[in-house]
């Protein structure tokens, strides 16, 4: 795995609720030039924020980053699948059956 700086979710949680923000604004003004401009500039920041190049990457980065704790969000970057956790069984002799005894 390699070493990787990330933000403070505080930070990532305050950036995607402007990003999310100015997307509504945006969807109700599509042409206002100012409004698209600053919508733009939120995606750009969550875009370094987050380390990928297209604002909806990095808005679903954000949230995921948010959800999960450090080491699986890094494992997802990563690439690596998550390891799957074997259930748990006693053995045999230990098992309860729910079955009435004869």
């Amino acid at each position: 795995m390699r070493a990787m700086l990330l933000p403070a979710k505080a930070e990532v949680a305050r950036q995607l609720r402007r990003y999310r923000a100015w997307e509504r604004v945006m969807l109700a003004s599509p042409y206002d030039r100012t409004v698209r401009a600053t919508f733009e500039d939120s995606g750009y920041t969550l875009c370094v924020l987050m380390g990928k190049r297209c604002a909806r990457e990095a808005a679903d980065a954000a949230e995921r980053y948010l959800r999960t704790n450090l080491v699986t969000y890094l494992r997802e970057q990563d690439g690596r699948p998550q390891p799957r956790r074997a259930a748990r069984r006693a053995p045999p002799s230990e098992r309860r059956s729910t079955a009435p005894s004869p």
